[in-house]
């Protein structure tokens, strides 16, 4: 009888290996369907190393411009402009001696009543009497402007020098028939449109249905006539519905100039103009941006000057966009918006998607009404990454531990616009949850073990 063949040192390579490879396939195979383990956001950048260029703006520390800003100051005396119409009555000759003066009386409480007939200002400055000609009485004409008593003056010392009448029996009277109005469109796109209920009855008499239409915002155009010394921004918005709503609007864009492509020849009618186009003081093009809230304790972002209005200025009131954040992994798929004036938190935005957080992983929206999972329960999901766009059309993701969060307010980052927030486990959140669901350890004893009795007990672990 001959002895059993010995194994050699290649036989038991050959069997180590088959072993390993065997242990890989089951390991892989029991965790290739854990997110935990297969999470293309794990490897993230910590919250620690971050740079601040990446971190979300706060939002806080802002406050309402204040209104006095967006007015002019009231001039303290009025100044003649072309545009003006002056009313203005010379007894003999703009009307007789028999007939009294017509009377304006004008229907705003804001302008006060005129004498004479209306003369108005030319784009030159001068105005046109008879018997003496042109009479220069504003800018151009002038090298400053004049008030309505030394245009009376003016006019008053032209017929003294033509020896026309003498003034001294005869009357002249000067004074404003009507200030000159500026001009300009208000755009806003912050009005509400108004929502019609119906309701209509089941012909069974089952029950009634009913349906909303309209609702939301609408865009409205009006063109505003603004008198000299109220063409200001404030007056405007007054006029046209009153200051915006800051939920609903962030800023008001003034446009100032006209945009005509033969100005440049390297453009085209087929161009639609950018920003930095309409940007050129030298053909007086301008776009004023003028914020309705600034940080406290910033200057102005704007000059006294760029909120008085002029003829073919266009101010545009945007309705606010709103701003959304996604979720996804252990919290429940969806889009979320983004509060208009408050800070979120990456904890805050867990808790207000309803994503679980030191509970065990449990989720409490079932339809029994059990809140607690069985055996020791598991551990908490704590891994948050937070893809986010970069300034330069990049994404970068961010790795959040949610409880260091809830200890260190470094780590707890601010949520901004179109984050993904991906909630998954730690490796060895879902190692550990992995074994406390499927394995048990069952523990049997015997408790009494007699010919007139018997006990026994059991455990299962976990």
């Amino acid at each position: 009888m001959s002895a059993p063949a010995r194994p050699t040192r290649e036989s038991c390579c050959h069997v180590r290996v088959k072993l390993t490879l065997i242990l890989g396939l089951l390991f892989c195979s029991a965790f290739s369907g854990c997110a935990a383990l297969t999470n293309p956001t794990a490897n993230g950048v910590p919250v620690r190393i971050l740079p601040d260029e990446l971190l979300a703006e706060s939002k806080e520390g802002f406050v309402s411009l204040p209104l006095t800003t967006l007015r002019q100051p009231p001039p303290k005396v009025y100044l003649l402009e072309p545009g003006d119409t002056l009313g203005i009555y010379i007894e003999g000759i703009l009307g007789s001696e028999e007939t009294p003066p017509p009377v304006n009386i004008p229907d705003s409480t804001e302008e006060p009543p005129s004498i004479g007939y209306p003369f108005p200002i030319r784009q030159d400055g001068t105005i046109s009497l008879p018997y003496v000609g042109s009479i220069k009485v504003a800018k151009p004409a002038l090298e400053h402007s004049i008030t309505i008593e030394e245009a009376e003056e003016r006019v008053v010392e032209a017929y003294r020098e033509k020896d026309i009448l003498r003034v001294e029996d005869k009357r002249i009277l000067v004074s404003l028939f009507r200030p000159r109005y500026v001009r300009v469109l208000v755009m806003r796109d912050d009005s509400s449109r108004p929502q019609v209920s119906i309701q209509s009855a089941s012909p069974l008499g089952l029950g009634t249905s009913s349906a909303s239409i309209g609702g939301g915002t609408q865009t409205t155009g009006q063109i505003l006539e603004l008198p000299a010394g109220q063409n200001d921004l404030l007056n405007a918005l007054a006029k046209t519905g009153g200051f915006p709503d800051i939920e609903s609007t962030l800023e008001i864009v003034i446009q100032r100039g006209y945009w005509d492509a033969a100005e440049d020849p390297t453009a085209s009618y087929c161009q639609c103009p950018t920003e930095a186009d309409l940007q050129d003081g030298n053909t007086g093009r301008s776009i004023t941006r003028i914020p309705l809230r600034i940080r406290a304790g910033e200057p102005l972002p704007f000059r006294p000057q760029d909120v008085v209005l002029h003829s073919g200025d266009i101010v545009i009131v945007r309705n606010r966009q709103l701003e959304f954040f996604y979720t996804g992994g252990l919290i429940v798929s969806g889009e979320h918006v983004l509060p208009l004036d408050y800070d979120l938190t990456a904890v805050e935005a867990v808790l207000r998607t309803r994503g679980p957080l030191l509970n065990g992983g449990v989720n409490t929206s079932n339809l029994n009404g059990s809140v607690l999972g069985s055996g020791i329960g598991n551990p908490s999901p704590s891994l948050l990454s937070v893809v986010r766009k970069t300034p330069l059309g990049g994404q970068v993701t961010i790795q959040v531990d949610l409880n260091h969060a809830m200890r260190d307010p470094r780590e707890n980052i601010l949520v901004q616009a179109e984050d993904v927030l991906i909630l998954q486990e730690m490796p060895n959140e879902a190692i550990t949850r992995y074994f406390t669901q499927v394995m048990q350890f069952n523990f049997f004893t015997r408790i009494i073990n007699r010919q007139d009795a018997q006990a026994s007990g059991s455990i299962v672990v976990p």
